[in-house]
């Protein structure tokens, strides 16, 4: 056998699709491949693909179409592969196999396979694959930053979302498995841990028989790495006793990412939100009651179908009664296999954007308030880049996660990957200012 081909990723969509694209690493470095971030000079091209919304489609096929143009062997993974098999196998002649969201730990035999002339097609309909800490991974993330998945797949079925029938039913791994797998991140020097599923708060509700979040996170507590951060937090979710782990468990990070998507019982019952009625005013006050230092972020739709100025202005007024610290707001994507795609009173994408803006308008001024509280303040902060032109250092409080939160710029020496003491000296909307305390 000759020289092994060298092998690059192109990496689109979600921190668990990025998972997945860390695990072939690791599967290809083990087994001997040359992997490169350069696709110009690698032989073959993995696209990691996402399919959750029609812009991420588009942005999968360029990637797909670029990089056939360019005359790159091309092996598709990820949601998009998931999704439309057939339909791509067929019109991209370059396509040299397409696996699925539950097959992506074949990959070695799926290179070897294919270096053998065949053309594979590795797609469980119904994937039940996660990986666990024996599964070699090749991180992406800065040294100081890895996401932890404890649980793949969804059991619910709202209106606008293909998640469940792109990534299979829940499944979650041991607290063991996830435990062992932390602290090998924690030995290779991680300071930040992110754990992440579709929905964190029902981790261990298929394994265990009834959500086991509060006690991951206190066996969580005991591994050494000094930021823990949940993402997908389901308000419902937090019990009692989890939010108590939270309180008692000092590297668990008072983050929470809410997912709420809406604040009108109507468009959550339309969504067939699993909590339609209860996410309102009161969970939130509990939230912030029971933890009163947490940073609280989420992402709301806007212009789902049969969203009245009524609908919207609720919302309005939502965001504008409990402050949160940072909100996402995203225009309703039809999504064609999804009930919401049929549903009568679309609303026109003139107004989608406008009620889109109008709520970023409405959080702006919330969000930069937060900020300018944090002024004469002393935070940790995890310092990720250095710009070598100006010597200045890149990186986050534990109010920001990374790539959807601010980050905090910072002027003195400190070495990257480390959490030093900063002293907030200024604040814009979106980001933080500051001077490393010096000892």
């Amino acid at each position: 056998m000759g020289k092994k081909p060298t092998i690059a990723i192109a990496h689109l969509g979600c921190e668990k699709n990025r998972i997945d694209s860390e695990h072939m690493l690791g599967l290809l470095v083990q087994a001997g491949y040359s992997v490169d971030t350069n696709e110009e000079i690698a032989d073959y091209v993995i696209v990691n693909t996402c399919s959750f919304i029609q812009s991420a489609r588009e942005e999968s096929v360029r990637t797909l179409v670029e990089l056939a143009e360019a005359n790159k062997k091309i092996i598709i993974a990820g949601c998009m592969a998931q999704h439309f098999q057939a339909e791509l196998l067929e019109e991209l002649p370059e396509a040299r196999a397409i696996v699925g969201t539950g097959d992506y730990q074949k990959i070695v035999e799926v290179v070897e396979a294919v270096e053998h002339g065949e053309r594979v097609e590795a797609v469980s309909l119904q994937p039940t694959y996660i990986a666990d800490e024996n599964l070699p991974r090749y991180r992406t993330t800065t040294e100081a930053v890895a996401y932890l998945r404890v649980a793949e797949g969804c059991d619910y079925s709202c209106a606008f979302c293909i998640i469940p029938q792109l990534r299979g039913k829940q499944r979650s791994r041991s607290i063991e498995s996830i435990v062992n797998e932390a602290k090998a991140l924690a030995a290779q020097g991680v300071k930040e841990l992110i754990l992440i599923s579709q929905i964190t708060t029902n981790y261990g509700l298929d394994l265990y028989k009834e959500p086991k979040l509060a006690e991951l996170l206190r066996e969580l507590g005991k591994v050494d790495v000094p930021w823990i951060r949940i993402h997908y937090a389901y308000p419902t979710g937090l019990t009692d006793k989890v939010i108590a782990a939270i309180k008692e468990t000092p590297n668990i990070l008072p983050y929470l990412d809410l997912p709420l998507q809406h604040s009108h019982p109507e468009i959550l019952k339309s969504m067939n939100r699993p909590w339609q009625g209860q996410v309102n005013d009161k969970i939130i006050e509990k939230l912030k009651n029971a933890l009163p230092n947490a940073i609280l972020r989420t992402t709301f739709i806007v212009g789902f179908p049969g969203e009245k100025e009524k609908h919207f202005q609720h919302l309005v007024n939502f965001v504008e009664s409990h402050q949160f610290d940072h909100v996402g707001v995203f225009e309703f994507s039809g999504e064609s296999e999804t009930p919401a795609y049929h549903l009568p009173d679309q609303v026109p994408e003139t107004i989608k954007e406008s009620r889109r803006n109008t709520l970023m308008a409405v959080q702006q001024p919330i969000a930069a308030r937060k900020n300018q509280a944090c002024v004469g303040q002393t935070v940790e902060v995890l310092i990720e880049q250095e710009n070598p032109a100006t010597g200045e250092l890149i990186g986050r409080s534990g109010r920001f996660a990374p790539e959807v939160d601010g980050l905090v710029y910072v002027q003195g020496q400190a070495s990257l990957g480390t959490i030093v003491p900063v002293t907030i000296t200024e604040a814009d909307i979106y980001d933080l200012y500051g001077e490393v305390v010096e000892n």
